[in-house]
């Protein structure tokens, strides 16, 4: 699977990327020989990126993904996990987080965006997958923490990169404002960026792709199905949209993308996991993946060849935006 750089740094990622949310028990249970099989799956399809955090799953990802990628070639594969949210002792649990993932709660999520709580996360991961360095940190959602995080957060971790401890920073968020704070004011990298550059919602055209052009940083996308209504050949009422029901206009402009992709002999969600390679600063897809069959009908959909007429026969018809770039940008060095 090709690799691309994340500019001016040495870390590269393979196009399409492991997500490890689900198998920290994401929404549901996810057995642990599941989520094994899954990582070895992606391991055999060539996937060579896999991202993780201590939320999901209140460690459960990272312990799982670290017990597989600890018995493989440690230059081989780019992990990357993220700091914000400290794991504590639970003073009161109640048997079951309350966060989305089933686990038990004997810890508790306690956000910091200190320096020592930066370099306590680092170290708590570490202990959990048993690896030896991580090669991308993000800082997690700091909506709500713009200060500390990049005062102090985004510079501790700079530290890090420069000692070459860390391969590269940077932050990751579902919002794509901050993002670009992060990319034109901070020492960040590289930014992740979820389910606001998909076939549905081009917003990061207005902030966070002009800043990492214009700053020479990269992107990485998430959501690219923004939580299902992209998943599938034709969209249905009822699908969920960024974790809510679709809104039946959503829908229909949905069912109307996918009546495209099948006149260009694609589907709807191959052009979804294609559509942001459309712009050259995004050098990665990452998805979820719980089983060896999502592995490999997520590698499946990657590989198809998704034609170029097809992205200009939707901005032609309004449905998506007329300064999405016309030239794709995945294979590119």
């Amino acid at each position: 699977m090709r690799l691309r750089k994340i500019q001016n740094t040495p870390v590269a990622v393979t196009e399409l990327g492991f997500g490890a949310s689900v198998i920290g028990n994401l929404y549901r249970v996810t057995p642990a020989d599941d989520a094994t099989a899954a990582v070895d799956a992606a391991w055999d399809a060539g996937i060579r990126y896999f991202d993780t955090a201590p939320h999901y799953g209140l460690g459960l990802s990272e312990r799982r993904l670290g017990a597989v990628l600890r018995h493989r070639p440690r230059d081989e594969y780019v992990i990357s996990s993220k700091v914000g949210r400290l794991l504590v002792p639970n003073e009161e649990p109640h048997g079951v987080d309350t966060e989305g993932f089933v686990v038990r709660d004997d810890l508790r999520r306690q956000w910091d965006f200190s320096r020592d709580g930066v370099l306590r996360s680092i170290e708590d991961t570490l202990e959990r997958t048993g690896l030896d360095r991580l090669d991308i940190v993000y800082l997690h959602d700091p909506d709500d923490h713009w200060r500390q995080a990049a005062e102090e957060a985004l510079p501790t971790l700079a530290e890090l990169r420069d000692q070459g401890v860390i391969g590269a920073i940077g932050a990751g968020m579902n919002q794509s404002a901050m993002l670009a704070r992060f990319l034109r004011e901070t020492a960040a990298d590289i930014v992740m960026l979820a389910g606001r550059y998909t076939l549905l919602d081009q917003s990061a055209l207005d902030d966070v792709l002009p800043a990492a052009q214009e700053h020479g940083k990269s992107v990485v996308a998430v959501g690219v199905f923004n939580s299902g209504l992209l998943s599938r050949d034709r969209p249905a009422e009822g699908m969920k949209y960024d974790y809510q029901d679709a809104p039946p206009e959503l829908v229909a402009r949905a069912l109307a993308i996918a009546e495209v992709c099948a006149t260009h002999g694609t589907t709807l969600p191959a052009a979804a996991m294609a559509f942001p390679h459309t712009h050259p600063s995004i050098i990665n897809v990452t998805l979820g993946m719980r089983t060896p069959e999502q592995v490999g009908r997520n590698v499946e959909l990657h590989d198809q060849h998704i034609p170029d007429g097809l992205w200009d026969d939707l901005r032609a018809q309004g449905l998506i935006r007329s300064d999405v770039p016309a030239e794709r940008g995945r294979g590119r060095e």
